[in-house]
């Protein structure tokens, strides 16, 4: 069954390019050229990745991706934009964007990209019904520590009786940190162990999350006793 791919991209011609391009590598392709035609497609045609610009009419592309993701965490999103500053890039990485590529672009290493996020994509479903290869230091589907419990079925933590509702990239790297608990990892291994980044991408991103995890876990977030930073090398994620 041929993959498909929902370009949404207001620029008619480059829209055209990337259809033609795609439907040469065997792929079903759809064309959108701002967010709400974006949306509707998405919701009626169930694209299996798309490509999305930032700067469209109406609504724009950083919208278009939060509400996808308020309803799909594992659909396959990569920006293409001609927005490069890195405050770009870790805005739309923290809202959930799979990979994000600066226009103007290599066409080669687009195709690469797009292959690439398909192929995570269907190990990721395949490794669905069985227990996931990161967490290879506890069975389940849920982990304790101290007063707090995670649950990977439900995407929740519950702390001290107060339920908080995870995002599924929050529960990808607290997968990471169970399974090396006790062992300082870098940024770039966080990076690349719970989303599949490449070093490029700003290690800023991880921070990020990382104060998240301290307000949902840390009695004291400025005084953290779970998720420790470890200068010039990264964190270590320690329950004793």
């Amino acid at each position: 069954m041929k993959t498909k791919i929902l370009i949404v991209e207001d620029e008619k011609h480059l829209a055209e390019g990337l259809k033609l391009n795609l439907l040469l590598a065997g792929h079903e392709v759809e064309l959108a050229e701002n967010g709400i035609i974006a949306l509707k497609k998405w919701r009626e045609w169930s694209p299996d990745l798309i490509l999305l610009d930032i700067m469209m009419p109406g609504i724009d592309g950083i919208t278009v991706l939060e509400e996808i993701r308020k309803e799909n965490e594992r659909l396959p999103i990569l920006i293409l934009s001609a927005k490069d500053a890195s405050v770009d890039k870790v805005n739309a990485l923290d809202k959930g964007v799979d990979d994000y590529l600066a226009k103007p672009f290599d066409l080669n290493e687009l195709m690469l990209r797009i292959e690439r996020l398909l192929k995570r994509s269907q190990w990721s479903a395949k490794s669905e019904s069985s227990d996931d290869n990161i967490l290879d230091t506890f069975d389940g589907d849920s982990f304790s520590f101290s007063n707090i419990v995670i649950d990977f079925k439900l995407l929740t933590a519950t702390v001290d009786q107060k339920k908080i509702q995870l995002t599924e990239q929050e529960t990808k790297l607290l997968k990471v940190f169970i399974s090396h608990v006790g062992r300082p990892v870098s940024r770039k291994e966080l990076l690349e162990t719970a989303w599949g980044y490449d070093g490029e991408t700003s290690t800023r991103t991880v921070d990020n999350f990382i104060v998240r995890f301290r307000k949902y876990f840390e009695k004291d977030p400025k005084n953290p006793k779970f998720f420790k930073s470890l200068r010039s090398v990264g964190y270590v994620f320690d329950i004793k």
